[in-house]
């Protein structure tokens, strides 16, 4: 009986060695497709980095794109994505960028990469005009990282410009002034420094060029004041002047003239029944001779210095 159990179990190990074998050799060429499959993403992978870096952001689309389709876990989905996207950024495909991020943070929402979408998202509203939803996914980028690296605070001294660069689109210089402000004394190696400090001196030249047109308009505003008393006093002049030369004309052809109540002139004030025609005409003519220099004296002063 031993001897038959024995002879069982020395067949059933014989008839396992084949079933072992096939199970291993499945293995194997699993894990060498898989091997095969890792080495086809990273080539294309690597295709798709130096098209980037060469600036053919259409031809690295499709070989990040490719990439994505053939990996086989989700980091390097994610990765794939991710340049995908950076990609058609790069030439400005702002609807397929948008729908690639839903599908991103749609599938790997913990990810590295989706954490960024957020600032590329504000980049996308900005370069649209949407500057308050800009506003409000870079400030949403700046909360969800910390200066950990110099790369991650690069990223961030460049959302701090971007929240400048809308405001100053909007044209609140004072409160885009502060964020040029914070690059500028947080972020000293950040490449966004230099274009903050330009827009700061634009900024305070913007002011000064706003102050000196105010001031320009008070001048002319005055000056328009001026000229319009300087025009009054002499038409005033020149009307007396007339009336005083129609006086003395009469007087010149022996007539008799009356005082009109309208003509309020300070030579008539101190004339009596008892003045002489000729006494109220050698008055008439004297203040008429004086009353021509006050007219040559105002007309000049107007010309030469009453608009300056």
């Amino acid at each position: 009986m031993k001897t038959q159990l024995k002879a069982i179990i020395f067949i059933n190990k014989d008839a396992l060695k084949p079933l072992i074998f096939g199970v291993m050799l499945l293995i194997a060429g699993i894990s060498a497709a898989q091997e095969t499959s890792q080495a086809v993403y990273l080539r294309r992978f690597q295709n798709g980095t130096q098209l980037y870096n060469s600036s053919r952001w259409h031809e690295a689309a499709a070989e990040f794109r490719r990439a994505q389709e053939i990996s086989t876990n989700i980091s390097d989905w994610s990765q794939a994505l991710y340049w995908v996207i950076l990609s058609e950024l790069a030439y400005s495909d702002y609807g397929s960028a948008i729908r690639d991020m839903d599908e991103l943070e749609r599938t790997a929402p913990v990810s590295g990469f989706t954490r960024d979408m957020a600032y590329h998202r504000g980049r996308i509203y900005y370069n649209q005009g949407f500057f308050d939803d800009a506003l409000l996914y870079f400030r949403r980028y700046i909360d969800s990282v910390q200066n950990t690296d110099p790369e991650t605070a690069d990223r961030i001294a460049a959302a701090y410009f971007w929240m400048g660069e809308c405001l100053f689109a909007m044209m609140q210089y004072d409160d885009s002034l502060r964020f040029y402000s914070w690059v500028i004394d947080k972020y000293s190696d950040s490449p966004k420094k230099e274009i903050s400090a330009y827009r700061v001196d634009l900024i305070r030249q913007k002011k000064i060029e706003a102050e000196l047109l105010a001031l320009l308009q008070w001048s002319h505003e005055e000056s328009l004041k001026s000229s319009e008393d300087y025009q009054r006093r002499i038409r005033s002049y020149e009307q007396a002047l007339n009336t005083y030369q129609r006086r003395i004309a009469e007087l010149s052809a022996g007539q008799k003239t009356e005082i009109t109540p309208s003509e309020d002139f300070s030579i008539y004030d101190s004339i009596s029944s008892d003045d002489s025609w000729q006494s109220l005409y050698d008055r008439l003519l004297e203040r008429a001779k004086r009353l021509n220099k006050e007219l040559d004296v105002l007309i000049n002063e107007y010309i030469n210095g009453g608009l300056r």
